[in-house]
């Protein structure tokens, strides 16, 4: 008797599932349970889960393997124990004394019942040797409102974790904690990397930097790093998608006659013309003086105006104040 087990269920993918779709759910889960990435009775647990997706990838990545392991049905419980069907005849299945194998191939018992002890196609399912890519890794790059409108280079210093080179990443060195790490398999340690960036950059981008995250295990390949962008408020400006938004102070006579005045933008300061009459609130736009698009083209700027009184009146103009007042009420 062997304890059957779900290969599927084990990958946490349908009996249909592609080739590709049982690569992708074996690699996320080899390096979710992956034992190096654990210490104690965690790492022995990560062993075990370890070895039954080996095992399942095994069997479902093969296709002789699958079609053999389909043959079985799927009406099987996982961990019901489990006897060869009887009216199976033209079906091999092998025996604790079948081969020449006198050691454990390291898979269960229903597997080497099913595909003998030297059914295991070699490196692809052995114990933890898979190579395992580092993990992504996401950090925040905060950028001035200039910085994201000129781009260029920006040097940027970012803490890390690293596998302990004195354990490998296990924790554990000459029978106990290792102390190079405390027992965590990682240390920490720092990088300085030069980042490029694009003109007109918009806040919350990703900019993806090739084999910057973390280690990889076994070999694997590093991780990636993910800078996601953060453009810092400003004290003039605010950014709108393609517009900027900003605004200017004028005094009530400049608002009744109209005026020229000096205002900024992203390229330095233009004059712009103030029409009479003109309100609080109301808003001026400055055509392409906003964000740089990916077409070449510009976004807007737009200047809310805001209507205010002279820091200090002179008694003179006060009095000019009090006769036109007197002049609305005639």
């Amino acid at each position: 008797m062997a304890t059957y087990r779900d290969y599927y269920e084990i990958l946490g993918v349908n009996r249909n599932a592609s080739e590709k779709e049982i690569k992708s759910a074996y690699r996320k889960l080899a390096r979710k349970h992956h034992p190096d990435l654990y210490t104690g009775t965690e790492k022995q647990a990560a062993e075990e889960k370890f070895k039954e997706i080996n095992e399942a990838y095994e069997v479902l990545s093969d296709p002789e393997k699958r079609a053999k392991y389909d043959r079985l049905g799927a009406n099987w419980r996982n961990g019901q124990e489990w006897q060869p069907p009887p009216d199976m005849g033209d079906f091999h299945f092998y025996s604790s004394g079948d081969g020449e194998y006198g050691y454990s191939s390291g898979f269960s018992d229903f597997f080497e019942m099913l595909f003998g002890r030297g059914g295991a196609a070699g490196n692809r399912a052995g114990a933890w040797q898979v190579n395992i890519r580092g993990h992504d890794v996401e950090s925040e790059l905060p950028l001035t409102l200039e910085e994201a409108y000129r781009g260029g280079e920006k040097t940027i210093q970012l803490t890390t974790r690293e596998i302990c080179t004195a354990c490998h990443g296990n924790g554990f060195r000459d029978a106990g904690i290792c102390h190079s790490c405390g027992g965590t398999g990682s240390t920490a340690g720092s990088k300085t990397l030069k980042v490029k960036i694009p003109p007109g950059i918009q806040h919350g981008t990703r900019i993806r930097l090739k084999g910057q995250g973390g280690e990889g295990l076994a070999g694997g390949e590093r991780g990636d790093l993910y800078l996601k962008i953060n453009i810092l408020p400003h004290s003039r400006f605010t950014l709108r998608g393609d517009d900027l938004e900003s605004e200017v102070t004028i005094t009530p006579d400049q608002a009744v006659l109209g005026d020229k005045i000096t205002v900024a933008t992203l390229d330095g300061p233009v004059t712009v013309t103030i029409p009479p009459m003109m309100r609080h609130g109301k808003k001026l736009r400055l055509r392409g003086k906003g964000w740089p698009r990916k077409d070449g083209s510009r976004g807007d700027q737009y200047i809310r105006v805001i209507l205010d009184l002279p820091n200090h009146l002179s008694e003179a103009e006060k009095e000019l104040y009090k006769r036109l007042a007197d002049m609305r009420a005639s």
